[in-house]
């Protein structure tokens, strides 16, 4: 029944150019609502640590009024119109997108034009956006969920372009002015950034005109999408934040291959098995953590990783990393791994339910793997890895962590990191 959906899915999605926008459409008639997403291409290659987060900032603002819509009137329209704008930035792009109604869409469609096209970026309304944003990034400290984050990503992207924070930094977000985003909106806002992947009722002739008469009239500019360098691979490391707290917080990543290679579905595969290994024996068994956990950050130049928040951190390390060797050491067993193949293929399909959802896979199988539909591949991909090649990418990329510690340094010897 799943298949059969995704085949019927699969026949009705389309790949077209209008006026130098790329564009996917998924036509879905199951339900009146529309997604349209709008990546800006480039992510974190797109700035510098100067000027990091002026994406963001810049469509944050244009919500606070266009050309055509001034600040009051754009949020009284989108209030009746009962839809909802998101931008989401990621190290790969600047996400804007739209979810609508079939019946409103086209007047959602053109304040959403306009907010790219036309931002009206007032000196008193980048002055707001920007202390959110200021306010956002000086809370992390607050958080040690949030600081370790940050910690590990400032010590595992060293020498790749994914250091730059896409949201920014104190220094880059104070140095924003209505001039910059002008600039930046000049050279930056150009069609061959933009992949538009729309997923509702809509059809072909409906998006074209709508593009056609707006956004497609944009510069066309000189851009060209490349995959990222993978992360470094480099030797294990850790960065230590003393803080008096009741747990301690550790997250560590290592290198992972690149989207479009041959080991990307077998180590989304493995951090799964890791992380069901460990939950068991660490959070159910010894009781030493509520949350452990593999993560498998999904990017254009992926990494894996390790989570665990722990009163006992040098215990519950050393337990993380025997289920690490064991992964490596030992083989899975096949029907065990099909069972959980069959698990990643129903939460597959549950995840991308959602029109929004469907257009992110959409985008990322693009821009990934260079090709839509792989996204309509993905279940005979996954239905491929093999015991075998769990255990190749365990040995192969589970290795070089680079940690974060955020708590009580005197609970963690050095020597037990080492291990990693």
């Amino acid at each position: 029944m799943l298949l059969s959906i995704a085949l019927a899915l699969a026949t009705a999605t389309t790949s077209f150019d209008v006026s130098g926008v790329h564009v996917i459409l998924r036509q879905n008639d199951a339900n009146n609502v529309v997604a349209a997403n709008l990546y800006l291409l480039g992510g974190a290659r797109q700035v510098t640590e100067a000027n990091a987060g002026i994406e963001p900032i810049l469509l944050d603002v244009s919500e606070r009024g266009t050309k055509k819509f001034p600040k009051n009137s754009l949020r009284r329209a989108m209030s009746l119109l009962g839809s909802e704008m998101v931008v989401a930035p990621n190290a790969d792009w600047t996400m804007f997108g739209i979810r609508s109604s079939t019946e409103v869409f086209d007047s959602t469609w053109s304040i959403f034009a306009d907010r790219v096209m036309h931002p009206n970026l007032a000196k008193s309304e980048i002055s707001l956006v920007k202390a959110q944003y200021l306010s956002g990034i000086r809370q992390r400290r607050d958080d040690p969920d949030a600081l370790a984050d940050y910690l590990a990503d400032s010590i595992t992207y060293v020498g790749h372009p994914y250091a730059v924070s896409v949201v920014g930094n104190e220094k880059s977000i104070q140095a924003v002015d209505s001039a910059s985003l002008r600039e930046y909106h000049r050279t930056q806002f150009v069609t061959s950034r933009m992949l538009l992947v729309v997923v509702g009722n809509v059809d072909r002739a409906h998006i074209e005109r709508l593009v056609n008469q707006s956004i497609g009239q944009l510069p066309r500019g000189s851009y060209r999408w490349t995959a990222p360098p993978r992360i470094p691979e480099a030797q294990t490391a850790v960065v230590i934040e003393r803080r008096q707290l009741p747990t301690n917080y550790i997250l560590g990543y290592y290198s992972g291959p690149l989207a479009g290679g041959e080991d990307y579905q077998a180590l989304r595969v493995a951090t799964s098995v890791l992380t069901g290994r460990m939950f068991a024996e660490i959070r159910t068994r010894e009781n030493l953590t509520y949350d452990v956990h593999a993560p498998f950050v999904d990017r254009a130049a992926t990494t894996g990783g390790l989570y665990v928040s722990t009163v006992a951190p040098d215990t519950t390390l050393k337990l993380m990393r025997a289920a690490i060797v064991d992964l490596q050491q030992g083989m899975l067993d096949p029907v065990g791994l099909k069972q959980l193949e069959e698990q990643f293929i129903t939460e597959y399909f549950l995840d991308n339910e959602t029109n929004a959802a469907q257009a992110d896979f959409l985008a990322r199988s693009q821009l990934y793997e260079g090709d839509y539909r792989e996204a309509d591949r993905f279940v005979d991909e996954l239905k491929s890895v093999t015991p075998e090649a769990v255990q190749r990418v365990a040995r192969k990329y589970m290795k070089g962590f680079r940690f974060a510690y955020v708590g009580d340094p005197s609970k963690l010897d050095p020597r037990t990191i080492s291990l990693f």
